[in-house]
This record gives C-alpha cells, structure tokens and sequence, in this order.
C-alpha cells in the first residue's frame, strides 16, 4: 500500500475517532455534573417541598437520589423538572399512578423514580439491563430496586473497579457518592438521554 492510498484510511480513522469523541462528550459532561454534587450533597432528605418552577430544588446540601441525576442535567441546561412536568401534563396516562394524585405535580414528580423511568423510556433510549459491565458507557442511568423494593437510580461514571465495573454516582442514604454499586441490586432499567423529547 503506497502512501497516497493509507493517508485517505487515516483521515478516516482520525474523523471517526473524532464523531465517537463527540458523541460521547454528553455523557462525560453528565458525569462531570454529577461528580460536583460530591462532598457537597450530604444526607438524604426525602420529605415533600413547594419547588420554585421551573429550576426549583431542594437546599443542596441534602435530597434524594432522583436528585443527583436533576442537578447533573440541570448544569448541561437541561431541566428534568419542567421536562417531565409538560410530558405529564401531555400523557397523563402513560405515568404510574401510585400516589392518588389527580393530576401532575410539579414539586414532586420529576423525584420519583418511576416516573424518570417512564420518561427516560419515551424521550431517550431504553436499553436490556445487562450483567455485562461492558454494557455501561459513562452518563448512562441504572434503576434499581433495592431489597424489600425500594426503587432507586444513579449514574453511570467513567471510573471502574478493580474488577473492571463501572462506578455509579447516586443517593441511597449519606449524600452523593461515588461506589461500586453497579450489580449490588437488581437492575430494572437501563437509559440514555441526551436532553429534549426525542419521540412519543
């Protein structure tokens, strides 16, 4: 192969490596975001509030772990809050209704974590929750229900364990950390979101 036929395959190589970069770039920002909420958001508080709306939240120092992932998305511009407020709004009916509410309320709503799962599904990408640590790319959102059946969600970070299992970012009782919790709990769902309402 002469030089003037490989150089046009780098360029290839170098423009590909660099669409992949880009692509990736949402889910290293989202992780970055969440990172910030460490050593900053200490206990888990989850009694109900009157939020400001939109961007209304709770004191920082405190929250759930639904709270991780609207801080993190709010630093890239992206409000979870009015998001799954208005997609409720519009589809009342494609939500659980596990809390005898009537109709969508936007202090409390985009907190549970049924209901991320719910909008997650229907603006982003729902994948098949795996036991493959390779599955799980760095921004990605893992649900779980932690024994007897407490729903629960994190984020995906970019670190690994010795075992080569991708860290997590969440809440589940001493403020945001950064653990080795991927395969603690059964996982029930599996996202990717980007931002917007990609499809209905």
């Amino acid at each position: 192969m002469t030089s003037s036929t490989w150089r046009p395959c780098l360029l290839a190589v170098a423009l590909c490596g660099f669409s992949l970069a880009a692509a990736a770039a949402p889910g290293e920002d989202l992780v970055s975001a969440a990172k910030t909420q460490i050593g900053v958001t200490l206990t888990y508080d989850d009694r109900y509030e009157q939020l400001a709306y939109p961007g209304g939240d709770v004191p920082l120092e405190r929250g759930v772990c639904t709270d991780v992932l609207i801080r993190a998305y709010r630093k890239l511009g992206i409000d979870l809050q009015q998001l799954v407020h208005q997609d409720m709004s519009g589809a009342w009916n494609a939500y659980p209704h596990a809390w005898q509410l009537k109709a969508p309320d936007r202090n409390i709503d985009h907190r549970r974590v049924p209901n991320l799962q719910v909008f997650f599904t229907r603006h982003g990408s729902a994948l098949a929750p795996s036991t493959d640590a390779r599955a799980y790319l760095p921004g990605d959102i893992v649900s779980w229900t932690v024994p007897p059946k407490f729903p629960h969600i994190g984020i995906v970070s970019g670190e690994k364990s010795p075992a080569g299992v991708p860290l997590v970012i969440h809440n589940i009782g001493a403020g945001t950390q950064l653990e080795d919790r991927l395969f603690a709990w059964p996982i029930t769902g599996h996202y990717r979101f980007a931002g917007g309402t990609a499809r209905r």
